[in-house]
């Protein structure tokens, strides 16, 4: 198969991989509403660093569609003009997405960021499906995936926008970052599908099965994760950024459920690695669930015991989407029949 297609491939899955962690350093920060606007930011392809440039000020030209912050509310230019003396209302209309209108150069510019990441992902896909036209006589379904990925990527994009014009509603989180998981593994699939390498990986039918429940699990798992990462915002929100030693200190029952539903999670993969282990599978990305599921661990007590050290959170998030990737890609290998190894 094409090497220049599978790596395109593999770069579009490292963007939206980024794409994932830039979301988290978003949450971590608390810069989910840097820029109120979409696809813009205040009404800028690059967005503004100083506050002066999104306030109301005499004899200036402002272009349409600019947003400023004007009286606690967010105001949008209907044309090109160039302010007299005083605000005059004619020139601008409210709002009326959301009624936030603040602004700190530091949120605006990681989310920015953020949003560039999304662009590039998506551009890189957009490529990937174009390369993937010249497969369609001999495997139609890579150039099928490949632009269920580019409308993956549209639908995530609107997925965007809605979080930004709800002001981060939790359940709006949580399907966004379940539609980037979707994304993640339907660019593993077209990249198993480009590899024709014989790994030899030997059929079991409870490696399958198993597999699947694992995955499911961990779904789940970020699912309640993103919860509860929602409830400690809400926390920061009441006692403040640098009290973390209070975040957890009345924690939602959901909080108790997520933590003891680890040890399912782990026990179902342990369990997997014992059978692959014992009949010699090859699946030796099995190796690499548990590494993750350690260092999950060790993020998740950091969390708890030690007040959360700087960048466990995303870290923890992160290292999640990564663990179900690597979940996928052995589920991918796993649904290898060869009946000539078939251990049960």
């Amino acid at each position: 198969m094409d090497i220049t297609f599978r790596k395109i491939a593999k770069t579009s899955l490292v963007l939206v991989y980024l794409v994932i962690v830039a979301g988290a350093v978003v949450r971590m920060t608390g810069s989910g509403m840097g820029c109120p606007d979409w696809p813009k930011c205040f009404g800028y392809y690059i967005p503004p660093t100083e506050v002066t440039e999104i306030q109301w000020q005499p004899d200036r030209l402002f272009e349409k569609g600019q947003v400023i912050i004007y009286r606690e509310s967010l105001q949008v230019s209907k044309k090109d003009f160039t302010t007299s003396n005083t605000f005059n209302s004619e020139n601008w209309e409210l709002y009326t997405k959301h009624d936030y209108a603040e602004f700190n150069p530091w949120h605006t510019w990681i989310e920015y960021i953020n949003r560039l990441f999304g662009a590039l992902a998506g551009l890189a896909t957009l490529l990937l499906a174009i390369m993937s036209i010249k497969f369609w006589k001999k495997k139609k379904r890579i150039p099928i995936l490949s632009w269920l990925v580019v409308a993956g990527m549209v639908f995530q994009a609107w997925l965007g926008a809605t979080v930004v014009y709800s002001v981060l509603e939790p359940a709006k989180i949580t399907v966004h970052m379940l539609m980037a998981l979707v994304i993640v593994a339907i660019l593993l699939y077209v990249i198993y599908l480009a590899n024709e390498e014989n790994k030899r990986i030997k059929y079991d039918k409870l490696v399958l099965n198993i597999s699947i429940v694992a995955i499911v699990l961990t779904l789940i798992q970020i699912a309640m994760g993103t919860q509860v990462r929602q409830f400690i915002d809400e926390q920061i929100d009441i006692f403040g950024y640098n009290a973390r030693d209070h975040w957890l200190r009345n924690p939602e029952l959901l909080f108790y459920i997520h933590r003891s539903f680890s040890i399912l999670v782990i026990l179902v993969n342990v369990f997997l690695a014992y059978r692959i282990t014992k009949l010699d599978l090859g699946h030796f990305k099995i190796y690499w669930v548990l590494f993750l599921l350690v260092v999950e661990i060790f993020t998740g007590i950091a969390m708890n015991y030690l007040d959360f050290p700087f960048a466990s959170q995303p870290l923890h998030l992160v290292l999640a989407s990564i663990l179900f990737g690597v979940q996928f890609y052995i589920l991918l290998d796993a649904l290898m029949p060869r009946k000539d190894s078939k251990t049960s």
